[in-house]
């Protein structure tokens, strides 16, 4: 307990909020791992006594991954919907709409508001080096998370924050495509270097090129990872 108090700056949430985030993230690494396969039924009952929590937890889960397209609801309770190429084509194209608008907000900005970007590089630099693949992930996520906060759109951040945590696992999947880190790490320097110049033209086609790149290792990394490569459209 005080161990976990020191981490958590002795703010504790309830044990069932918890384990509720707990069972959420599992459920949509299962999910999208493809672990847990399209059209599974997800019963209540069934997972609240696999993870020893109350259906309450469970219930708000499978919300929660309802909302992020992952988990459909039909008559008879929850199923997986899982991921398919239709699915990803579409989350990386509002990644990149919602992405460049925020770059075109920003470029409104002095170019010292970038310096909100620069500890996500940092972390991504140390991380290439030490070849931490999982640690790259996490900053690269918040490398791209901080447009928004250059940017100061609050709305953009919403839509940016519902998808996150799809992204977040994707995004490990990818990384872990990568041999060597250092590609990723060098365009990402780019797309900040050319931002806080000014030069916005520049920054879009920069990030249009490494979300491209981006999609296409994730499509290699997944299609290895689940059963039908996703060449086949399941629902």
């Amino acid at each position: 307990m005080t161990d976990l108090e020191a981490l958590t700056g002795g703010v504790l949430a309830p044990r069932q909020q918890i384990l509720g985030e707990q069972v959420l993230e599992q459920l949509r690494v299962l999910i999208i791992t493809g672990k847990l396969p399209a059209g599974t039924h997800l019963v209540e009952a069934q997972l609240s006594a696999t993870f020893q929590v109350s259906r309450g937890p469970i219930r708000d889960a499978l919300s929660q991954l309802e909302a992020e397209g992952l988990v459909e609801s039909r008559r008879r309770g929850s199923y997986v919907r899982g991921l398919t190429t239709r699915d990803i084509d579409e989350l990386y194209s509002v990644r990149e709409a919602i992405e460049l608008q925020a770059l075109r907000v920003a470029s409104h900005m002095p170019a010292e508001a970038w310096e909100l970007a620069q500890p996500s590089l940092d972390e991504m630099r140390d991380a290439s080096a030490s070849g931490d693949h999982l640690r790259f992930a996490h900053a690269d996520m918040a490398f791209h998370a901080s447009f928004y906060d250059v940017a100061g759109h609050t709305r953009l951040r919403q839509i940016w924050s519902q998808y996150a945590p799809t992204f977040a696992v994707l995004l490990e999947l990818t990384t872990a495509e990568d041999i060597d880190l250092g590609p990723s790490y060098e365009s990402h320097v780019e797309i900040h270097e050319q931002m806080r110049a000014g030069e916005l033209d520049r920054a879009t086609v920069s990030l249009q090129e490494h979300l491209l790149g981006s999609r296409a290792r994730l499509v290699s990394a997944y299609a290895r990872m689940t059963l039908d490569g996703l060449g086949e459209e399941t629902r």
